[in-house]
């Protein structure tokens, strides 16, 4: 009896290898014979029966399956599962958690990281994408960058989907989530050597955005190397390093740029927008310097002042004093006492505050000559950086007469100085404005006038500009009014 019983046995498990097989191999079939369909009806209900669902092979072919749907460009295959590549992948793993040593098992790793598992993907994610949906597209087009580490294409989608669900989304979109999942496609995008400049440079201005300027510069210098010469990312650089306080850095920076191709219009102009730049900077810090030095010289006279007022009270008692003694009774003379002993009072406070703010100021540091030293120097640095800008703008229209930029800042910079020098004239006395007052307007109209030929010529290149409209309005205006009181324009040499 026993066997016979052996035999059975025997019978029975090569049984059940056979129905496994057979309904492995029939899912397999129907999807090769292009029926999806019913392939993928066949395996789902394998994998819900006892027996095979606890086989690798029911589970490999399962996913096999459902990278066929995932890759297929038939939008009816398609819609039978709209997330088949994630079924896929999960499937995949599913087969190795059942058998985790089968013989299949490095065949079912190779498929993990096999390019039809990243086509599955690529797929899903750029459909997620078309259809808006860029949260489900993150994360499919995050597993094929998984899935294919040295790829630049999914992790640039998977960047682009990130910044569009910040715009999709608005006041609502969890932004610090989103922009860092951008900057981490977007690193992976370069460092895979990705070839769009303009990722870098996006990847660049977000770093310093979120005041990362180490690594946004960075990100510009290695997108240099593999972009030697590109202009925009250059410029970008150079912002960057202006945005946070490196102007100096910037120019030198851009000087490079310029040095390179000094007939190139654009990178002149930029450099006299940068020295236009470090001039109102300079311009600004001289005038803090100065006012800092007169608030604390004219704190120290108020002080004075005052307490030459107390010792004006301290007369007026000691007279009224003598007077109360030769006069005791005379209640006027103690009423005029009360009250400037209440005035004395008041003065002492004023002086004890006064006191404190001299005090203060002095605590500081503040030394009102060192001051007007550094308003001294400042103010030539500023003068320095406004003839570098003019010297610029010049090389810019030497390059290329038609540049707008190039002449409306230079219209601009003469202009300027002009108001500067007018002041000078608003300022005079009438004795001053007599002895050479006419003299002094003429340099300022001739001044105004080397401006207009600079705007002009703007007006022809780009006739629909408002600030500049305004602005040449403005100086026909003023040049007017110089001719309406007979002033001869002298125009000072350039």
């Amino acid at each position: 009896m026993e066997q016979p019983m052996k035999h059975l046995l025997a019978l029975s498990a090569a049984t059940v290898l056979s129905f496994s097989a057979v309904a492995q191999n029939k899912a397999i079939l129907l999807k090769e014979q292009g029926a999806l369909d019913k392939a993928k009806a066949e395996i789902d209900n394998n994998v819900t029966e006892a027996k095979l669902s606890t086989k690798a092979k029911t589970w490999q072919a399962r996913a096999q399956i459902y990278e066929a749907i995932a890759v297929s460009n038939d939008p009816k295959v398609v819609a039978l599962d709209s997330n088949a590549a994630m079924t896929a992948y999960e499937s995949y793993k599913k087969a190795l958690e059942v058998e985790p040593n089968s013989k299949i098992t490095k065949e079912i790793n190779d498929a993990l990281s096999g390019q039809m598992m990243y086509s599955a993907m690529m797929n899903q994610g750029v459909r997620r994408y078309q259809a808006k949906n860029y949260d489900a597209a993150i994360s499919a087009l995050g597993m094929a960058s998984q899935i294919n580490p040295k790829d630049t294409a999914a992790p640039l989608y998977a960047g682009i989907s990130a910044q569009q669900a910040i715009s999709q989304k608005g006041e609502g979109a969890d932004k610090p989530k989103y922009t860092a999942l951008t900057k981490e496609q977007f690193e992976k995008y370069t460092s895979n050597g990705g070839k769009d400049a303009t990722i870098w440079a996006m990847l660049a201005s977000m770093y310093s955005t979120d005041k990362e300027t180490d690594k946004a510069l960075a990100t510009l210098d290695r997108a240099l190397k593999v972009f030697p010469g590109n202009r925009d990312l250059s410029t970008t650089r150079v912002s960057i390093m202006q945005q946070n306080g490196r102007l100096d850095d910037a120019i030198a920076s851009m000087k490079e740029v310029y040095d390179k191709n000094p007939n190139d219009a654009q990178t002149a102009v930029n450099l006299g927008i940068m020295y236009d730049n470090k001039a109102n900077t300079l311009e600004t810090d001289a005038k803090k310097a100065t006012d800092e030095a007169k608030r604390g010289g004219q704190l120290t006279k108020k002080l004075a002042d005052e307490k030459a007022v107390l010792e004006t009270f301290n007369s007026e008692v000691v007279r009224l004093a003598a007077a109360i003694k030769k006069q005791p009774k005379n209640a006027d003379l103690k009423r005029q006492l009360a009250d400037v002993q209440g005035k004395i009072a008041e003065q002492k406070t004023k002086i004890a505050e006064l006191d404190q703010q001299v005090k203060a100021e002095a605590g500081k540091g503040v030394d009102g000559a060192a001051l007007a030293s550094k308003a001294a120097k400042l103010n030539a640095e500023t003068d320095e950086a406004k003839k570098m800008a003019r010297q610029y703008y010049e090389k810019a229209l030497a390059a290329d007469p038609n540049n707008y930029e190039g002449n409306f800042n230079m219209g601009v910079a003469y202009f300027n100085e002009a108001v500067v020098m007018k002041r000078e004239v608003d300022n005079m006395s009438m004795s001053d404005y007599s002895k050479n007052g006419k003299e002094v307007e003429g340099r300022v109209c001739g001044k105004f006038k080397q401006a207009l030929p600079y705007f002009t010529k703007a007006k022809s290149i780009k006739a629909d500009d408002p600030q500049l409209l305004s602005t040449l309005e403005q100086l026909e205006t003023i040049l007017k009014q110089f001719e309406g009181k007979n002033i001869a324009c002298v125009e000072p040499t350039k």
